[in-house]
């Protein structure tokens, strides 16, 4: 199992509701895929002050690999994925990704 923990570092000029609509939107796609077990997305609360700059993130657990590699190619996520890219600091440079290998 992969957990597809993305993080976002938004530009400050990135409105709130355009936040929420490309995440609610990657949400709702995600879903429709073979292999996509959840998605959870959330603002961080950073409760150890460790990654402040971070204002939200989202967690795609995937039932293996291979799930995750159709997601990363689909041209949906690639559109959406543009639209988050533009909301963040510095473009791609805005965002964190880690695939953790779970049992």
């Amino acid at each position: 199992m992969i957990l597809h923990c993305v993080f976002c570092q938004f530009d400050a000029t990135a409105p709130e509701a355009a936040r929420q609509e490309v995440l609610e939107a990657l949400r709702a796609f995600s879903l429709t895929l073979p292999g996509v077990i959840s998605f959870d997305f959330g603002p961080n609360r950073d409760f150890e002050q460790k990654s402040q700059e971070f204002a939200a993130g989202f967690v795609i657990r995937f039932a293996s690999k291979e799930a995750l590699e159709a997601y990363a190619v689909h041209p949906e996520h690639q559109r959406l994925g543009g639209e988050l890219v533009s909301l963040c600091t510095n473009g791609a440079a805005g965002v964190v990704v880690y695939d953790l290998e779970v049992s």
